[in-house]
């Protein structure tokens, strides 16, 4: 048990806290950069084809937003294990099914399927929607940031 770490509600964990404690000071660093919001920030993806969405202002604030969440998610797949689960087919999956991951209790009962309504709801305060889960976000309160984020993550996570 050298090297084990509990963590919220008691679960076991030590890499995944050691890689979350550098992921953490690594966001510390680049907010400054996040923070710069740029105007006209348009969210909506439907009907529009792949190389408009990424050239929009949405996608590429989107872009920037991620930076916070890589370091503990990847969008597409990947052999490497992060803290959190990998995002890649995202849109349409229920809650907590990802293979091969930890949920906690509280997410693994929630019926949640991921959408660009509930991942808006997630992400404004993710222990708002599902208390007791064990992702450590306080969330994004800026409509427009989050709006941005789901649009890069929608594209990106989606298969191809």
């Amino acid at each position: 048990m050298t090297g084990l770490l509990k963590y919220g509600s008691g679960q076991r964990v030590g890499r995944r806290v050691q890689g979350f404690l550098w992921a953490t000071s690594l966001v510390a660093l680049s907010l400054p950069v996040l923070m710069a919001q740029p105007a006209g920030v348009t969210p909506n993806t439907a009907g529009t084809s792949t190389a408009a969405v990424t050239d929009s202002p949405a996608y590429k604030r989107g872009r920037l937003l991620f930076i916070q969440c890589r370091a503990c998610h990847d969008l597409k797949p990947s052999p490497v294990e992060k803290v959190g689960p990998n995002l890649a087919g995202l849109f349409g999956r229920a809650a907590a099914a990802a293979p091969d991951f930890g949920y906690s209790p509280a997410l693994r009962s929630a019926k949640i399927t991921w959408d660009r309504q509930t991942l808006d709801t997630w992400l404004e305060k993710p222990g708002s929607m599902v208390p007791g889960n064990i992702m450590a976000f306080a969330g994004i309160a800026n409509p427009a940031d989050r709006a941005a984020l789901i649009s890069y993550i929608e594209v990106e996570s989606a298969s191809r």
